[in-house]
């Protein structure tokens, strides 16, 4: 029987940082997922309706980079502290947190098909808030192929 880790892919994306200037967190290459989910974590000090999106590439360096429009199913906790509770929103190429101060959880489950010819990278997007006290953290869940005790690296082509 298969566990977790040997199913899917953990990747950190960003590690905490400020969404003051906005955050695109590393590229993954996603040709050895079935299906890759994105999941930004917020503290929101100051209120924004700060955004979740993803760009597309060619490359893990970014190459070729271009922001996926498609619409793509959308989930959002609007308040951590006091709910585990993952609210489906109206599919949507992004998802925007609720201005507020509230903790956040944003959720994008990236249908792969949407994917330009050519582009197996991934790269999530946080909207700028201009607010130098909002901080995320971004993760990627990437469903393998070929599960196996040690997936391979999403961090190289």
């Amino acid at each position: 029987m298969m566990n977790f880790v040997e199913e899917w892919k953990l990747v950190n994306g960003s590690p905490v940082a400020t969404t003051n200037g906005g955050i695109t967190a590393d590229y993954i290459s996603v040709k050895n997922c079935h299906r890759v989910v994105i999941i930004a974590d917020l503290l929101q000090a100051a209120s924004h309706a700060t955004a979740l999106g993803f760009n597309e590439a060619t490359a893990v360096d970014g190459t070729g980079a271009a922001a996926v429009t498609a619409v793509q199913k959308v989930w959002k906790n609007e308040n951590i502290a006091s709910t585990d509770t993952l609210e489906k929103g109206t599919d949507a190429a992004t998802i925007a947190a609720t201005a507020g101060t509230n903790n956040q959880q944003l959720v994008i489950e990236v249908d792969l098909s949407t994917l330009s010819a050519g582009f197996d990278c991934i790269a999530a997007t946080l909207s700028d808030s201009s607010e130098a006290t909002d901080f995320a953290v971004i993760n990627y869940l990437c469903e393998t192929r070929y599960p196996q005790a040690t997936p391979p690296t999403q961090i190289t082509n």
